[in-house]
């Protein structure tokens, strides 16, 4: 497995982009996103993810040409048409309208349809953190995870995102409503490895933690069993009533691929609202004393979500960022 320096990565994902018709701002925010992403450590929604975006680029389900645009305003809330454009540059450009949002009202939303995946979801939460806010967003998916007590797919797994700025290193959750993201899946299938707990059912109708095995059936399990399958439901329509786009059965009624989703970006002026004394107090009291927890494991210290980020990116900057040698072959070959 090859290890990328991080500018040759941005430097092939913008290449082939531009090649395929994308203007060189919009290349290069989408490949600089990507590479973030990737040198995080999160390769799934990275590096491995780029061959399907030039698939969806090349079916026409990535508009290069488009960009959002606001079709409603209602104070602190607006209604935003993806056009199918790039997924990542929709979001990015949706968080920042959020955040400028709350700069004059305390808290922005922004709902955007017909956008494609946004890769990534943490990134917008990491954004939200950056500019001092608490940041909420989530998108819907195709349907592919059955409801809980189902054995066909009708709902998605939903990733959800909440970030908490601290000045020390943001906390956030980036999780899907599913155990195991199907990026994750691959990620593991692709290095042979098994899931650490079981992520769905194979062909026999038994949990399992083979990946390769569940992705067969696409009956991987929510988290939380029931309470992951009611809150894929609820942020789905959230999404979908408040954007004015599709759900995840209209997302599925495309198709068997993933295009045309409805995502929700929430900013909340968390440094203006509660000071920022009292905003680092906060929340670092409650991390000092989590990481006071007495571990399971000795060499495993208790982290808050997203702890370990910037250690990734360290590692990952100054040693190269490993990708799979059959990825980085289909990459130089577009």
């Amino acid at each position: 497995m090859p290890r990328i320096t991080f500018d040759e990565l941005k430097a092939e994902f913008q290449r082939v982009l531009i090649k395929k018709g994308c203007d060189a701002e919009s290349a290069e925010l989408s490949a600089r996103l990507m590479a973030e992403t990737s040198c995080d450590g999160v390769y799934s929604h990275g590096v491995n993810r780029f061959p399907r975006v030039v698939e969806y680029i090349d079916k026409g389900y990535i508009d290069l040409k488009a960009k959002p645009t606001c079709v409603a305003s209602m104070g602190a809330f607006e209604r935003w048409d993806g056009n199918l454009g790039l997924g990542n540059v929709n979001a990015k450009l949706s968080m920042d309208r959020a955040i400028e949002l709350a700069r004059e009202h305390g808290i922005g939303c922004v709902a955007l349809a017909n956008t494609n995946h946004w890769l990534r979801g943490g990134t917008y939460g990491w954004q939200a953190a950056d500019a001092g806010c608490v940041g909420i967003c989530w998108t819907n998916t195709q349907p592919n995870m059955p409801a809980w007590g189902a054995k066909d797919r009708r709902i998605g797994n939903n990733p959800f995102v909440m970030a908490v700025p601290r000045a020390e290193g943001h906390v956030v959750v980036d999780i899907a409503m599913a155990q195991f993201s199907y990026g994750q899946m691959e990620n593991k299938a692709l290095r042979g490895e098994l899931l650490p707990v079981p992520g769905g059912y194979d062909e026999q109708g038994q949990l399992s933690c083979d990946p390769r095995e569940i992705s067969k059936t696409w009956r991987v399990l929510p988290i939380g069993y029931w309470k992951g399958s009611a809150m894929s439901i609820v942020l789905d329509l959230v999404a979908a009533v408040l954007s004015g786009g599709r759900s995840t059965h209209g997302v599925g009624k495309l198709g068997s691929d993933e295009y045309g989703l409805s995502q929700m970006f929430i900013a909340i002026d968390a440094t203006r609202i509660a000071g920022d004394d009292y905003l680092a107090a906060a929340v670092n009291e409650a991390l000092d004393n989590l990481h006071g927890s007495v571990p399971v494991d000795a060499g495993k210290p208790v982290l808050f979500p997203g702890e370990n980020s910037a250690a990734i990116r360290a590692a990952n900057l100054a040693n190269g960022i490993p990708v799979d040698d059959g990825v980085w072959a289909k990459i130089q070959a577009f």
